[in-house]
């Protein structure tokens, strides 16, 4: 039963995959610089690297908002999050998966009466607007840096490419490996309090029970990227606004930055070591990122060739994500515990 249960988080591995991690490389395919299939391949490699490694920070932020502590609402809260961001991504919006994890966590603590930590909740709901403002404000800075440092160089057109190129893809694998580290809390966090699996031994390398858990879901993420991501990558990469290759490149190199500072454990420990505040360890969305940093790009062009109605729709998304996702968590844990009678709350 443990592996059945598991499926729902593997399902939301595989909307994941089709829907946030797309972003990684979505303006890099959207202007042509780097292949599907080869954009395909480096961030499903990294993406299970990330995850593997360095899953734990953000996890334990969403253990604080509501501790999912029985396999079935386990199950339950990952399922509802599944089907609410695999229905936002068959309307072709690049919605947040970290937004319906946490609708579902919040839909999970109102029917089985648990507290929802309001610390843990509004710092939450912060990094939401502050995930696209400091991508986007990033994206600038790297924009206006990168526009003088051509004027000075003076690359030949063919040179230039080719560093485009292979910048896209260096940096995808960056922000594959970030997303991996902070998007799997997602995917597999709900399931790490219930601690279904035991420690393993594979080869030299021995890995956690929750290591285990993010491995699992960072295959599941690549899943989605291969079998279902091409579709919100042009979305985002050419929809909603016109990208030369240098600014496909600023893009990811902005939303990879943005999304490993708020998974690495080890910037977190360098700030407090020297007094500084700490930036929280949470899971933000890489869809977020990615329009702050485009819309970051478009100010610095004067604020045009947005297409203002696209941002709206995606916008829209944000908004009713969370909700969606508690909504149905809600209705989904009635059924599972009256009709199937699976103890969703121990």
């Amino acid at each position: 039963m443990i592996w059945f249960f598991l499926l729902s988080g593997l399902f939301l591995g595989w909307s994941l995959g089709a829907n946030d991690a797309a972003n990684v490389f979505g303006t890099a395919v959207g202007s042509r610089m780097v292949k599907f299939r080869t954009a395909a391949i480096v961030a499903s490699l990294f993406v299970i690297i990330g995850a593997t490694l360095e899953g734990g920070g953000a996890t334990r932020t969403l253990e604080r908002l509501g501790a999912v502590n029985a396999i079935a609402g386990s199950f339950t809260v990952a399922l509802a999050a599944a089907l609410t961001v695999a229905w936002m991504t068959r309307l072709q919006l690049p919605v947040s998966t970290s937004q319906a994890i946490v609708g579902g966590i919040v839909g999970w603590n109102l029917f089985t009466g648990s507290p929802t930590d309001p610390g843990s909740l509004a710092k939450i709901v912060a990094t939401w607007v502050l995930c696209p403002l400091l991508s986007g404000i990033i994206a600038l800075g790297l924009f206006l840096a990168a526009i003088r440092t051509l004027r000075q160089r003076r690359y030949h057109l063919l040179e230039l490419d080719a560093w485009t190129r292979w910048g896209l893809v260096l940096i995808g694998a960056f922000g594959a490996y970030s997303l991996g580290a902070n998007n799997i809390a997602n995917v597999m966090g709900v399931f790490v309090p219930a601690a279904p699996l035991p420690d393993v031994q594979i080869a030299f390398l021995r890995l956690s029970g929750t290591q285990l858990l993010f491995l699992l879901g960072g295959i599941a993420i690549a899943v989605g990227i291969f079998t279902y991501s091409r579709r919100v990558m042009l979305t985002v990469g050419s929809d909603l606004f016109r990208l030369t290759p240098m600014m496909a490149l600023v893009v990811v190199f902005a939303q990879s930055l943005v999304l490993y500072l708020f998974a690495s454990e080890g910037i977190q420990g360098w700030l407090l070591a020297r007094g500084l505040p700490p930036i929280p360890l949470v899971p933000v969305s890489s869809s977020q990122a990615v329009v702050g940093a485009v819309v970051g790009i478009s100010i610095a062009k004067g604020g045009r060739g947005v297409d203002y109605g696209v941002l709206a729709k995606i916008a829209s998304g944000w908004v009713s994500t969370p909700i969606v996702a508690a909504l149905i968590t809600f209705v989904a844990l009635f059924f599972v515990q009256n009709v199937f009678e699976q103890t969703v709350v121990q």
